[in-house]
């Protein structure tokens, strides 16, 4: 039976930042003094900070990635899903992988002019550029910065293709440029859809769109004549892996066209986070779940080799890869997308610009 989540948020701890020397421990006189003063002991409220890289796109090298550039116009996800792998390039900017992830936000709003810059470099060969490589490119703060619309009127005006990766039905309200983007055959589309289960959802997703949300947007998104691809990301033992069936029959029947899967593997400091969460979340079943993930990945809750870190090794591994193919045959039968056509890219005119 699962446990109430206590409050909105995915991680239940903060843990310490592995690039600090130092670090610090609220000790339980300071939590009692605030107890009896009725005072919060930490701000729980979403800080955004305005953020300005020197570049806004990077180059991918892992192989198990199926695009080379992506653009991230927000570090730390507010959706607080306590698996992603996300959470530990939160240490690079200062931040815990923990509750910083999900209550930090840095936004980049000069992303859309950097876009163009980096389009009208000497030499560029057009070429699909994912939005987003790391944390989700409609996640709430899109609500107020509107900084990935923007990055779709871009890659429109000069007539690049883009690819889209989210778990949120915000997507919808970009609908417009997405069917633009398509009708000129420059969109590659996929939604995250890892349960079918809303409690499970709230507790291990506790930020997203709802699943009843998401398989709406996927509705309309296919009816628009939008190819789309589902992400099944990740597929946890003992939480979500006896869903393959009915999630890719769901969404086969709103008219996704492919359906792919991750096995979970927790790198890094996502271990303990997600450990500390199992436990809260689920103490009637933590020990099986951690020690199911063990079991794909060789006697540890992380796997870090190339091919095999998204799959798993051993019988549950293989059991998920013939449920997920089988499921795929019976299910889904809608056309794939047509080619991306790289031939339309343009650097619009000076007196397009006006425009």
């Amino acid at each position: 039976m699962m446990k109430k989540h206590r409050a909105q948020r995915g991680s239940t701890t903060n843990p310490h930042n592995r690039f600090f020397q130092h670090e610090y421990e609220v000790l339980d006189d300071y939590l009692e003094h605030c107890a009896l003063e009725g005072e919060e002991f930490e701000d729980t409220r979403t800080r955004y900070i305005e953020v300005f890289p020197k570049t806004i796109v990077t180059k991918n090298n892992s192989p198990d990635v199926p695009f080379t550039w992506s653009i991230n116009p927000y570090q730390g996800c507010e959706h607080g899903c306590v698996y992603c792998y996300a959470r530990n390039s939160h240490e690079y900017w200062g931040y815990s992988a923990g509750k910083d992830f999900e209550r930090t936000i840095l936004y980049k709003p000069k992303a859309p002019k950097m876009l163009e810059k980096w389009f009208e470099r000497r030499g560029y060969q057009p070429e699909l550029v994912a939005l987003s490589g790391n944390t989700d490119c409609y996640q709430p703060a899109e609500r107020k910065f509107k900084i990935t619309r923007q990055l779709l009127q871009t890659f429109l005006k000069y007539k690049n293709p883009v690819g889209l990766i989210t778990k949120n039905a915000l997507i919808l309200r970009d609908l417009d440029i997405l069917k633009e983007l398509n009708a000129l055959n420059l969109l590659r589309l996929t939604l995250s859809i890892t349960t079918l289960d809303e409690d499970l959802r709230r507790a291990m997703e506790p930020r997203t769109s709802t699943i009843k949300q998401r398989l709406k947007a996927l509705e309309i998104l296919t009816k628009a004549g939008i190819s789309v691809n589902v992400n099944m990301a990740p597929i946890i033992p003992g939480l979500n892996n006896h869903e393959v069936f009915n999630l890719v029959k769901e969404v086969g029947q709103r008219g996704a066209y492919s359906v792919n899967y991750i096995l979970v593997r927790l790198n890094g400091q996502i271990s303990d986070i997600f450990e500390d969460w199992v436990w809260e979340a689920f103490p009637d079943r933590a020990n099986k779940v951690l020690n199911q993930i063990r079991e794909t990945h060789s006697g540890t809750l992380n796997a870090s080799d190339f091919g095999d870190r998204m799959r798993g090794e051993g019988r549950i591994a293989e059991q998920v890869k013939a449920m997920v193919s089988l499921a795929r045959k019976q299910y889904l039968h809608a056309p794939p997308p047509s080619a991306l056509d790289l031939s339309q890219f343009e650097i619009p005119s000076d007196q397009m610009r006006l425009f």
